[in-house]
């Protein structure tokens, strides 16, 4: 049994800015004259910046310069850290301070793995900067989930072998990153859309210690 480590991703995991990304996303779709649903935002999950514009211009029908889309790409990320910018500790998500607390009192070393380039300023909003040993995000990384770099970052900075990483995830992407190196993968949403991952779990009020011991102790 090797040493465990665990590894969250940021958005719809430990906070929920999914909201922000969508209104920042669907304001940009109304300037470019066309509606963007919150379905269709399920499309963006994690997905990289870039990405998710090629999406929304393909929803649109919309044909566009490099310049146009580097403009637009600055545009949108200014309005989403407008919102983050309001973002307190009443943001974090229901049972994430719990399971957080029980791993530190275990001294579990922990990651955040997530593609947002805006993870460090959110987790020093919400209070949870320090939390964290060691914190992988899009300013690290060169792959985007399904592509496990972001974990194996994670999992290489803790000092933890892949199969010994714990990986919470809430998109598909992610929990397939996870399984491709053979670390144990924790479902946060719809169990059916995340049907790969080892365990599932509504959300973090549903995990309890005895859950967290038979990962530590696996």
């Amino acid at each position: 049994m090797g040493k465990k480590g665990f590894i969250f991703d940021l958005d719809g995991v430990i906070v929920d800015t999914a909201g922000f990304h969508y209104l920042a996303w669907r304001n940009l779709a109304h300037e470019l004259g066309f509606e963007f649903t919150e379905k269709q935002n399920e499309r963006f999950k994690g997905v990289s910046r870039v990405r998710s514009l090629e999406i929304l211009l393909e929803i649109g029908g919309v044909q566009a310069t490099q310049e146009q889309k580097d403009g637009w790409l600055i545009s949108k990320n200014e309005e989403y850290l407008s919102y983050i910018s309001k973002m307190t500790a009443d943001d974090i998500l229901p049972g994430v301070l719990k399971v957080l607390n029980y791993l530190r009192d275990k001294n579990i070393p922990m990651a955040l793995g997530s593609a947002s380039k805006n993870a460090q300023p959110i987790l020093k909003r919400v209070g949870l900067f320090e939390r964290f040993d060691c914190i992988v995000d899009g300013n690290h990384v060169t792959k985007a989930k399904p592509d496990p770099e972001v974990f194996t970052i994670g999992a290489d900075e803790l000092g933890v072998a892949y199969e010994d990483a714990i990986v919470f995830e809430d998109s598909i992407a992610g929990i397939q990153a996870a399984n491709r190196v053979n670390m144990v993968s924790v479902g946060i949403g719809d169990a059916q859309v995340l049907n790969e991952a080892d365990h599932n779990f509504n959300d973090f009020t549903e995990i309890d210690t005895s859950f967290l011991d038979q990962l530590i102790n696996a």
